[in-house]
């Protein structure tokens, strides 16, 4: 059985987010849960663990939509339930991102 490799809590978001990865087409996937340190998302085609690139979603916060725009790396991507579930860890979060994704999370 894989051990959990998180670090962090993480909380339900089920959201569109864009991502673009270094060299690849940008696509447009789902959320399924978020943290102060990443974001898992569900796509139709895997990516490899270590690729980096430009995630960006919108989180509700507080009644209102702050949108996440941050550099992420795929930590895992696994096939589950005919799509792949992906892991990405954030890269050097701004300010106002770490905030909107910590009051989200309390």
């Amino acid at each position: 059985m894989q051990q959990e490799q998180r670090q962090s809590a993480r909380k339900v978001v089920r959201t569109k987010i864009a991502l673009a990865m270094d060299g690849r087409p940008p696509v447009i996937g789902k959320t399924t849960d978020v943290g102060a340190n990443g974001v898992s998302v569900n796509l139709p085609d895997p990516l490899p663990a270590g690729l980096a690139g430009q995630v960006g979603f919108d989180l509700l916060v507080d009644g209102a939509f702050v949108p996440i725009q941050a550099r992420a790396k795929v930590m895992y991507c696994i096939f589950s339930g005919g799509e792949f579930k992906i892991g990405f860890q954030f890269l050097n979060l701004e300010l106002a991102a770490v905030t909107a994704l910590a009051r989200y999370m309390r």
